[in-house]
């Protein structure tokens, strides 16, 4: 199916209302999680929420050079009180992230914004690494 470049900034900023929760849910995860066996993945975390704010600039700055409004909308956070339903939850998320960046780099070479494609496959690597470290956190 054909895109048009209304439709890509409007999926750009649904990605973007995702980014935004991300970080935040990150935020809460990594403070909220204990145990000496979580340390790596709580410093893991709080690297990824950065990365999240990295990933929703550049999504806003995109949006904004293909003529859309970035969105100021946060997405669902999901919180637990148990470790691993955090981490579950947290590679949910990536999950979810991995698929529509495959989504995206497709849309936007369609409309041939090449450019925007590679900084789609940049963040869509950063989250492929997210979900390896959780991955990992969870043994799995």
């Amino acid at each position: 199916m054909a895109i048009t470049q209304k439709k890509l900034i409007e999926n750009l900023n649904y990605d973007l209302t995702l980014e935004y929760s991300a970080a935040i849910q990150y935020i809460n995860h990594a403070a909220v999680m204990s145990g000496a066996a979580y340390g790596d993945i709580i410093k893991e975390l709080k690297i990824h929420a950065n990365e999240e704010i990295q990933h929703a600039v550049i999504l806003a700055d995109q949006i904004d050079y293909l003529g859309g409004e970035p969105s100021v909308v946060v997405g669902k956070i999901y919180t637990a009180d148990e470790n691993d339903e955090m981490l579950k939850q947290d590679l949910a998320g990536e999950e979810d992230a991995i698929k529509r960046y495959k989504e995206r780099v497709e849309q936007a070479e369609q409309l041939k914004e090449y450019a925007l494609a590679q900084q789609l496959r940049t963040i869509l690597a950063m989250e492929q690494e997210h979900a390896m470290d959780i991955k990992q956190a969870l043994g799995k």
